[in-house]
């Protein structure tokens, strides 16, 4: 993550607000149109259909857009030809599409190419410790800092359900990771994805971030920086890119999420549902990786947790960001606020741009399952805190795998 707050640096996008309602989130409707552009300063190539319908084509084969969808982006201010030649890089409007009816995320092919993924930075959060002495009470020792650990390559022999999502913030160009996991609505063809909340939503005072995407094991071969530079697409993502076409995260992190002192993270957390950039093979997210994991909303009490391991692409230093690292600790007991649920936390040097990447412990059935994701950490780096999944995250999981389950 980006340093740019006080000495606790936090692994998150945004926070969001408590609700009275345990499972309501904020819902993002995406739609999906596939739009043919050339990088992030797009051309003037003709805009393509809508990916989930069957748009009429026309004479010379092009596929044309439905009125209605040219309808409901305008009723935002988006006019789709002029999203596609870089609209969408506008962020002065005072309500940039911060409720869930207001998400929109048209495909922007060609966008996320090898040199802007390498480029993107780490959303970086940070709090100073000072802020958390109030909470010491239900806050165990700061761990020993545990060395981050390189994942061999390539890394989806090794960690298949990993990868990296990127998006575009009113800073810039950003970047988080991610672990593909499992759809019950879906079993064995799932195409969800989970991350941070903050790594979707700006939380208090801001709203959805753009042109979001998720590239699994980006950098499989683990190339380095300058080897980057001259990579093909096939290397920088060699199972492609894949839109976020609806995406969820908590009610609380859209209300309390900020760039500084960790409000929200306990409920930072969001599902991404995605559909591959090119169309594809037909395949699923988690046919074409290969694997998915199980997520556990009923993961047991800082006590009965032997271990956790924790996997992401971390971009501040003396990290670059291209590189997959994985810690491994006994977590501890952490809280920002005594009002919400404690968070878990580990011993690990990884920084920023590990942000919303998987937490992963064994579970009663000996098999490993998403129990958490990197939410904050302090800016010198040493530690990470994640937050716990319970009826709130299960209730943003359920929302999002419902919406497609008929599909």
């Amino acid at each position: 993550m980006r340093s740019t707050r006080p000495s606790f640096t936090v692994r998150r996008r945004r926070n969001a607000r408590r609700s009275t309602s345990p499972v309501l989130g904020a819902v993002a409707l995406v739609s999906v149109l596939a739009l043919t552009a050339t990088a992030c300063d797009s051309g003037d190539t003709d805009a393509g259909g809508e990916t989930r319908s069957s748009a009429p084509a026309t004479a010379d084969g092009k596929i044309t857009i439905p009125d209605d969808i040219k309808d409901k982006l305008k009723e935002h201010g988006i006019d789709l030809d002029k999203w596609k030649n870089g609209a969408w890089k506008n962020w002065d409007r005072d309500d940039w599409l911060r409720e869930a009816q207001d998400y929109v995320n048209p495909i922007i092919k060609g966008l996320w190419d090898p040199d802007r993924m390498r480029k993107a930075e780490d959303p970086d959060r940070s709090v100073d410790d000072s802020d958390l002495s109030g909470d010491q009470g239900v806050t165990d020792p700061t761990p020993q800092a545990v060395d981050a650990k390189a994942v061999p390559t390539k890394y989806h022999a090794n960690a298949p359900e990993a990868g990296k999502v990127f998006f575009d913030s009113p800073e810039g160009t950003m970047v988080c990771s991610a672990t593909v996991v499992q759809d019950p609505a879906h079993p064995g063809k799932s195409n969800l994805v989970w991350t941070a909340g903050h790594c979707v939503h700006a939380g208090k005072g801001g709203g959805w971030y753009r042109n979001i995407a998720f590239v699994p094991s980006y950098n499989d071969q683990g190339l380095s920086s300058e080897q980057l530079q001259t990579a093909t697409k096939e290397q920088a993502a060699p199972y492609g890119v894949w839109w976020g076409d609806w995406t969820k995260t908590s009610d609380q992190w859209i209300a309390q999420g900020g760039q500084t002192g960790g409000d929200g993270a306990s409920y930072d957390y969001a599902v991404i549902h995605v559909t591959p950039e090119e169309g594809g093979s037909g395949k699923s997210l988690e046919e074409t990786v290969g694997s998915a994991l199980p997520v556990n909303f009923k993961a047991p009490a800082v006590p009965k947790v032997d271990s956790i391991t924790a996997t992401g692409y971390p971009a501040a230093k003396p990290y670059d960001g291209q590189k997959l690292y994985q810690c491994q600790d006994r977590p501890g007991r952490f809280s920002i606020n005594a009002a919400d649920p404690t968070m878990y936390r580990i011993g690990c040097t990884m920084t920023g741009g590990s942000s919303g990447g998987g937490w992963v412990a064994t579970g009663s059935d000996g098999k490993p399952a998403l129990v958490s994701n990197t939410s904050i950490g302090p800016v010198k780096s040493g530690w990470l805190a994640g937050p716990r999944l319970g009826d709130v995250a299960k209730g943003v999981y359920d929302s999002v795998s419902g919406k497609f389950a008929g599909r």
